[in-house]
């Protein structure tokens, strides 16, 4: 499941019906272990790794727009600040802490 939020790229398919089946068929595929309340809504379960995979990329994109390089490109001359990889932060929100890498 990891892997499948990792890797996915929603918005990448040029007609607007194969765009609404790719989406379609990850929600599948994400849902496809989800057998028990817990497995969607509890502290392991989807929502809460959706919710961890979307914060990190909030933070990654913010770093590339703050930076104005993209991840694994290398640095303009002009830019004194670089990434120099990441840590483990704890996030606290209104369902528990949740660990990001920053």
């Amino acid at each position: 499941m990891s892997d499948l939020l990792c890797n996915c790229d929603l918005i990448h398919a040029s007609e607007k019906g194969s765009c609404d089946d790719d989406i379609e068929e990850i929600l599948d595929e994400l849902l496809e272990g989800c057998e028990r309340p817990e497995d969607l809504l509890g502290d392991t379960g989807l929502m809460k790794e959706l919710k961890i995979k979307l914060m990190e990329r909030m933070l990654g994109a913010e770093l590339t727009e703050h930076l104005g390089y993209e991840d694994g490109e290398a640095a303009p001359p002009s830019q004194p600040n670089r990434r120099n990889g990441s840590s483990k932060k704890i996030v606290k929100g209104e369902d528990g802490d949740a660990a990001l890498k920053t």
